[in-house]
């Protein structure tokens, strides 16, 4: 399999347009391609996007016209994912590398129902503060991206990204066990994002006493006793860590959800709350705080 020389980028929220930018400083323009219909593609070219308060200039190619890539990293909304799959197959050879950065745990499964499953590298998108208000993006810190394939994958395209990052200096850790790695930060996302909407606040109310670190702290808690019922070894510790991650952030630093409510965006809450309460009542697990999340997120999301 030949080296990684030509990326893809499919969506262009605050995580796509910060991939995209550490990619184009590393490789140039004409290797790093952020993939959009020809409609979409006018639109960005119309607009002097800033990252970090600099002009960040990316090459936008139309679906329909691009060539084929070696890595294809998917970074839309999960409601999107499957439509931007499909409008992406004349990209993807046997050889593509494919890489989601959604939250939760469900779009590897969606790749793999598209591309062949031994062509996805699993990935955890962590320890990252990104923002995007209009044509502003604001990451800090850059974070990276957790990376692996389960027990009895082929793991010959990990070890070609791998490579590629470590030629290009880009920043990604490779977990012990993916798998449970996903359902970890799937805990931490449910907690602060879905607290963080609630509550119409950033991650400095959750990194302080009181109802909205609670919230966090409770949501997060039924994960893990949700993971715990269906054989995935989440604990108190996994809690304590995440916590531990959100104190780090910048107070004025805002999750993906609280952005969304604030753009009235659809948010994902069927990813974190919506799939914990399903899983919940498959495994009998009750799960009354994420419950309860669902509800007020779902109300929010009708008064738009």
């Amino acid at each position: 399999m030949k080296p990684i020389e030509t990326v893809g980028v499919v969506g262009r929220g605050a995580l796509g347009v910060s991939f995209a930018h550490l990619l184009t400083q590393a490789l140039g323009p004409e290797r790093v391609l952020v993939l959009a219909d020809r409609e979409r593609v006018r639109r960005y070219e119309a607009e002097a996007l800033l990252y970090n308060g600099r002009p960040c200039p990316l090459h936008y190619v139309d679906t329909t016209a691009a060539p084929p890539v070696d890595l294809l990293l998917f970074s839309t909304k999960f409601g999107a994912l499957r439509q931007a799959a499909e409008s992406c197959r004349r990209v993807v050879t046997p050889e593509t590398t494919l890489l989601s950065v959604l939250n939760g745990i469900s779009s590897e499964e969606v790749l793999g129902e598209l591309f062949s499953p031994e062509q996805i590298v699993w990935c955890v998108a962590q320890k990252m503060s990104a923002k995007k208000e209009g044509s502003v993006v604001t990451v800090e810190p850059v974070g990276e991206l957790a990376i692996g394939v389960p027990e009895g994958y082929d793991a010959c395209h990990l070890r070609r990204l791998t490579a590629f990052f470590d030629g290009i200096g880009f920043p990604y850790s490779l977990p012990p066990d993916i798998r449970l790695h996903m359902w970890s930060k799937l805990l931490c996302n449910t907690g602060c994002n879905q607290a963080a909407m609630v509550y119409r606040c950033g991650y400095g109310a959750m990194q302080v006493p009181g109802e909205v670190r609670d919230t966090m702290l409770g949501a997060m808690r039924e994960v893990a006793a949700v993971a715990q019922a269906r054989g995935i070894p989440l604990t108190e510790a996994d809690v304590a860590a995440w916590a531990a991650v959100i104190d780090s952030l910048p107070a004025h630093g805002e999750p993906s959800m609280r952005q969304d409510a604030k753009a009235r965006r659809k948010s994902e809450v069927e990813l974190f709350s919506g799939t914990v309460r399903h899983l919940g009542r498959e495994s009998g697990v009750p799960t009354p705080v994420n419950d309860r999340l669902y509800r007020e997120i779902l109300a929010m999301e009708q008064a738009y």
